[in-house]
């Protein structure tokens, strides 16, 4: 299915009808088991959500999706496929968890640049804002969402698939004095997946992929006057083992999170 809109030429003013513009959104199919993702309103407008569903039951894609998809594979929800640049989230905040776009002071947000890769997070996992991070990260708190995934194969995914993916690496990035983990992975169905097992693997067979990755958080928000985002870990690239640590840990704070261990403020706990 060919994604349709918001691509760097329609950022920049293309026009295209609205049935073009809302195409590319309909339902996608998912893996037996996962909910089924479905576009409402006109992309662009406060309207626009993409839901999720299992026969007729709204579901929650951070909530009712499980964080492995197989053995050493997660599933990644896509919030914002690559090359395209309105700023996309699950909204922690709103019943079942839609995707909707991210909002400030009563205006949508959009990227002033596209974004190379496919980007999302992690279901069933949470960056606790109560726990404070070792020295490693300058003692940042979590920043109260789902861990991010920078998926980095050759495939636009659709907003709201559900993905497995390989996890490679993870960038500990440190966002307006929050940790914000910035996990590195590929779909397992991509033709690069089985010579790629950890972020050397990465380095070696996609040269610049991993500083393109770092260099994109770290400016992106400079064009609205914000200072640069850094990075802990002397600005290293995590592997996998330590990517696995972190959803683990992550997975763990979700897990406190929903047992009542912490405070929920006013995140929707089913």
């Amino acid at each position: 299915m060919a994604f349709l809109v918001l691509t760097c030429s329609a950022a920049i003013g293309m026009a295209r009808p609205a049935a073009m513009r809302t195409s590319a959104f309909r339902a996608v199919a998912v893996r037996m088991g996962l909910p089924v993702s479905k576009a409402e309103g006109e992309l662009g407008t406060e309207a626009f959500k993409v839901s999720f569903a299992d026969g007729g039951a709204p579901k929650s894609p951070w909530h009712d999706v499980p964080l492995m998809a197989g053995p050493g594979l997660y599933n990644m929800v896509t919030e914002i496929p690559k090359y395209t640049t309105a700023k996309m989230e699950v909204d922690t905040k709103a019943p079942h968890n839609p995707i909707v776009q991210d909002e400030k002071k009563g205006k949508l947000r959009y990227y002033h640049g596209c974004i190379f890769w496919n980007y999302g997070c992690l279901p069933q996992t949470w960056e606790d804002p109560n726990v404070k991070g070792n020295a490693d990260v300058g003692g940042a708190f979590g920043d109260n969402d789902p861990i991010d995934v920078v998926e980095v194969g050759s495939t636009r995914l659709a907003m709201g698939s559900i993905t497995p993916v390989k996890a490679l690496g993870v960038l500990s990035m440190i966002d307006d004095g929050e940790l914000d983990w910035k996990v590195i992975a590929i779909a397992a169905s991509d033709p690069m997946a089985a010579e790629l097992n950890d972020v050397a693997d990465l380095e070696a067979k996609m040269p610049g992929v991993v500083s393109g990755i770092r260099e994109w958080f770290r400016w992106y928000k400079t064009p609205d006057d914000k200072p640069l985002n850094g990075f802990g870990h002397g600005e290293r690239c995590l592997g996998a083992k330590d990517a696995a640590h972190v959803i683990d840990e992550t997975h763990g704070f979700y897990k406190a999170l929903l047992a009542g261990s912490t405070d929920k403020g006013k995140l929707w706990i089913p």
